[in-house]
């Protein structure tokens, strides 16, 4: 290359030596400091907000300026002199970098460092502003200190309704165990102390500094007004150290019932200051949607239960989204989920109640929780489409919406469209890595795990549950679908010691022996390895040989599998006698006797099965289809 390699540096050293640099650094931080104290100063002034924007704009104008001047003018005891251009100083006194002497530091290099310094740290709250009040409520409990309210009537004589209020503000946030509330002697003694004894002089500034005395991270300041018989309550939820003001308030009615609008007021703030870091909570764990409720306590339950569904504890989910319910009787997602967590845990009567409930007064919610009440109706009522119709729409609406992938993702699966659901379940657990959250719950990753293994996407389904198992770990389900892979690959020692765990977990949390031959079995029928699934299935039969979900298990295997058709009727046969109603029992009969030929019957039984699902069931609906061609087909033959 041509270029001289020094060029740069003699640059940098021709900007130090003409003190642009210097200068720059000193204009910065003398710009910060006049902004910073323009925030405090100004409004003691007096003048108006747009001072301080007006002065931004008049500094960032004089930079440039500041930085001209630097580079032509140098000032010597002689007075301003233009600074002589580098070609002509002597070549002697600009030597390439391996000729220079090492520089010793100069007291200016430490005064540039400390403006630096000092720009950042007034800069960086300006660009990462915290949330205050998620801030406060990190820190425990969040603080409030209520000020005197302020006699704006005109009428002096109810000067009393200033502490009134206050005192009744105060008495009524302290009901509150979130809030920790200033108590009204000691502000009042700290005004006076500070000489503010009319109230309606009392500034934002002023009540700020007092709040900080208290430790107060936010603090109410409000006024009393009155025109003609109407009297006006207003109230301000301002943060203590910045003045920024959170939210205002406002309550009318009549002076003869002034404690029941500071009552109104006193609710309005509490509410505001729970409800807001609740979902603040919820929202940043879960990226849901919460619904709307006016109750803090409804609210809470609700997340309790939500954070109960997610580690699939449906029954402790239920009780939580009852309270919620029976506090607010129209909190339409608590009944949403409350449905959902039944039907979870199988039991679909009630599932199918609280889902019907919830629609029937979908038109109190709009937009993504109106679509998510229609989407669990369809789900107990309608079909997979209509499941998968409401899921776009959702994400037409916020694409965002963590539940519709996950929808999306599990009726695909459903619909053995895998190659879609991993489309939507990757998308899924993207929004989730890219929000530095871990997913709501697992089946994001077991949903995504069975698309992978059912395309043979091996690799892939293996690093997806090496990261599962960091984000959950001692879910049995993860070990499960690990040992299926496993066995998929051949990998026989490593299933045996992922078997070996998910015994041991199954044991752990009180599994009878059947249920675990039982879950060995489907192990093993998953990865395609018969003769040990029949093995497993056969010993949990015989540890229960009454129970009619024993028989089924090992009557659909020896069925689907055409491993013994007519033992396996037999046994269905069995497990119909103790339940002649169970639709899943209906459909394994159904579909031995379509095996067996016999496509009339097997018709008829899986038609009335079909109608006895609790919702819909795709293996269901592909049976009975295939039974039905084989009999149009043995009815149009010769």
């Amino acid at each position: 290359m041509s270029e001289d390699p020094n060029r740069l540096l003699r640059f940098w050293q021709e900007l130090k030596r003409r003190r642009v640099i210097r200068v720059s650094a000193m204009y910065s931080a003398t710009a910060f400091i006049i902004i910073e104290a323009g925030d405090i100063v100004l409004p003691r002034l007096g003048l108006p907000d747009w001072t301080v924007t007006l002065l931004i704009v008049l500094l960032i104008a004089g930079f440039p300026i500041a930085v001209i001047l630097s580079w032509i003018f140098d000032v010597t005891p002689e007075g301003i002199e233009k600074t002589e251009s580098i070609g002509d100083r002597s070549a002697t006194e600009i030597l390439p970098f391996r000729e220079k002497k090492k520089r010793r530091l100069r007291a200016s290099d430490a005064i540039i460092a400390i403006l630096l310094v000092i720009v950042l740290i007034l800069l960086y709250p300006k660009i990462f502003k915290p949330d205050r009040i998620e801030q406060f409520r990190s820190e425990g409990e969040i603080s409030v200190a209520v000020m005197p309210f302020q006699n704006l009537t005109g009428d002096t004589v109810k000067n009393f309704w200033q502490v009134m209020i206050q005192d009744n503000l105060i008495a009524s946030l302290s009901n509150s165990p979130e809030l920790k509330v200033r108590q009204t002697g000691t502000i009042l003694s700290l005004l006076k102390n500070s000489g503010v004894y009319n109230f309606t002089s009392l500034t934002p500034v002023t009540a700020g500094r007092i709040s900080q005395k208290l430790d107060a991270g936010i603090f109410i300041q409000g006024s009393v007004n009155q025109i003609g018989t109407t009297t006006r309550l207003n109230a301000t939820l301002i943060d203590s150290e910045t003045g920024e003001v959170f939210q205002s308030f406002q309550v009318n009615g009549t002076s003869e019932n002034l404690l029941s609008m500071a009552d109104s007021i006193s609710g309005m703030v509490k509410d505001f200051l729970i409800v807001t870091v609740l979902e603040k909570e919820f929202a940043r764990v879960y990226h849901s949607y919460l619904g709307m409720t006016e109750s803090p306590e409804a609210l809470r339950n609700y997340i309790q239960g939500t954070t109960a569904f997610s580690r699939r504890e449906f029954s402790l989910a239920r009780d939580y989204y009852m309270k919620a319910i029976e506090i607010d009787s129209n909190f339409i997602p608590a009944m949403t989920y409350l449905a959902t967590s039944y039907g979870n845990a199988g039991l679909y009567e009630e599932a199918r109640k609280w889902s019907l409930k919830a629609y029937q007064n979908v038109d109190q919610v709009s937009g993504i929780e109106e679509l998510i009440v229609k989407t669990n109706h369809a789900i107990y009522f309608g079909t997979p489409s209509d499941v998968i119709k409401y899921s776009r729409q959702m994400l037409d609406m916020d694409d965002l919406a963590a539940v519709a992938y996950y929808l999306l993702g599990l009726y695909y699966n459903e619909l053995n469209q895998y190659s879609h659901a991993i489309l939507e379940l990757e998308r899924l657990l993207e929004l989730y890595e890219k929000q530095g959250i871990k997913p709501f719950w697992v089946y994001y990753y077991t949903n995504l795990g069975i698309a992978y293994h059912q395309t043979g996407q091996f690799k892939k389904e293996r690093r997806l549950y090496r990261k599962a198992v960091k984000d959950f770990p001692g879910e049995h389900i993860l070990i499960y679908r690990q040992a299926i892979l496993a066995l998929s690959r051949g990998k026989t020692a490593r299933a045996d010691a992922y078997i070996d765990q998910f015994v041991s977990m199954l044991e752990e949390r009180s599994y009878s022996e059947a249920a675990i031959c039982s879950n060995i079995g489907n192990i093993y029928w998953d990865a395609g390895i018969l003769d040990k699934a029949e093995e497993y299935h056969r010993r949990a039969l015989s540890l229960e040989p009454e129970s009619a979900r024993r028989l089924n298990s090992l009557a659909y295997l020896l069925i689907e599998k055409d491993l013994n058709v007519d033992e396996g009727l037999q046994l269905i046969d069995r497990a119909l006698e103790s339940d002649p109603d169970d639709y899943l029992y209906l459909d394994t009969r159904g579909w031995g006797l379509y095996k067996q030929g016999r496509y009339e019957e097997a018709v008829k039984v899986l038609e009335q099965a079909w109608e006895l699902k609790p919702r819909y069931d795709h293996q269901v609906y592909l049976h009975l289809e295939e039974a039905r061609k084989a009999l149009a087909g043995q009815r149009g033959s010769p």
